[in-house]
């Protein structure tokens, strides 16, 4: 039987991983609550602008309020949404996830919790994103990260998912590389180490990714806030886990783990790119600094 898949907030990076999965043949609906953006895509098809490639892909577009006319079960759902609207994101697609379906939080932050909470631990998966993009008008996504360079690290958090990883890889190989993780949680806390580091620090300056640090005092503030973020995680028990398609040699020397991981990053996404909290500044939108720099002082305190 032909699965059928969900990507549940195409924004930039869910229309990303959308085009890629529709390419490759499989049945996607991509469920998004920018009203103009599912009306161009149903219209025009999805159109990805990169680096070395161009790509329109006619889509299988659904404004939210359709999913009240829906009957399917989706056998896999994506969620792309914002860390902040998690919740409702994961109330609003529990009664269309098949009762073995998979629901994997492909975001920022910590949001883990919140979705076992809602769809149950034997439905989740954990996922680590390192993909760079940005959307200003409606269909049109510029794909920063090409495919060589873009990287999920896909992980169980329950015993009744072990082995279910495979599934997703096989999905997510057509957008990026993928790695499965032994320690989904931990690896998920250090991309939230890299995202203090780099998304509203350098959003303050207005400037891109690879623009902003180079303002004095950029760096030296950037790995202050790195080393509390790391210090906060191994307090609550996270460890040290190679992401972004590094080895476990490349992150062991702990004294330039948080240059590595800037650099890294910094080389895989490109001179160009604007990050997320940058756009939702220019967008005039919430970002996720609450639950991304606001969750390391909170649990701060805890520890």
């Amino acid at each position: 039987m032909e699965q059928k898949i969900a990507i549940l907030g195409t924004g930039a990076n869910g229309s990303c991983a959308a085009a890629d999965l529709t390419k490759a043949g499989y049945n996607v609906h991509l469920i998004d609550q920018w009203p103009e953006h599912v009306e161009v895509m149903r219209r025009d098809g999805v159109k990805i602008s990169m680096p070395d490639e161009e790509l329109c892909v006619p889509v299988e577009a659904y404004h939210l309020c359709e999913l009240a006319s829906m009957t399917c079960k989706y056998d896999v759902v994506f969620l792309f949404t914002k860390s902040y609207d998690t919740r409702w994101a994961c109330e609003l697609i529990k009664p269309y996830l098949h009762r073995e379906g998979l629901l994997v939080g492909v975001q920022n932050a910590m949001t883990v919790d919140d979705i076992v909470e809602i769809v149950g631990e034997e439905r989740t998966l954990g996922c680590v994103i390192e993909l760079s993009s940005e959307i200003f008008t409606p269909g049109l996504v510029k794909r920063n990260t090409p495919h060589s360079k873009t990287w999920f690290g896909v992980g169980n958090i329950n015993p009744k998912t072990l082995g279910r990883e495979k599934e997703i890889t096989e999905l997510l190989s057509h957008v990026g590389k993928v790695s499965i993780s032994e320690d989904i949680m931990s690896a998920k806390w250090m991309k939230l180490i890299i995202n203090t580091m780099c998304l509203a620090p350098i959003a303050l300056t207005g400037l891109s990714a690879a623009e902003g640090p180079k303002l004095p005092g950029m760096r030296e503030m950037i790995f202050k806030i790195g080393t509390e973020a790391l210090n906060v995680g191994q307090a609550l028990g996270y460890r040290i886990q190679p992401i972004f398609g590094l080895t476990q040699d490349e992150v062991k020397d702990t004294n330039r783990l948080l240059e590595t991981l800037f650099e890294k990053l910094l080389a895989d996404i490109g001179p160009a790119a604007r990050d997320c909290t940058l756009q939702d500044h220019l967008k005039g939108r919430k970002s996720e600094v609450e639950d991304i720099n606001g969750l390391i002082v909170n649990k701060g305190k805890e520890v």
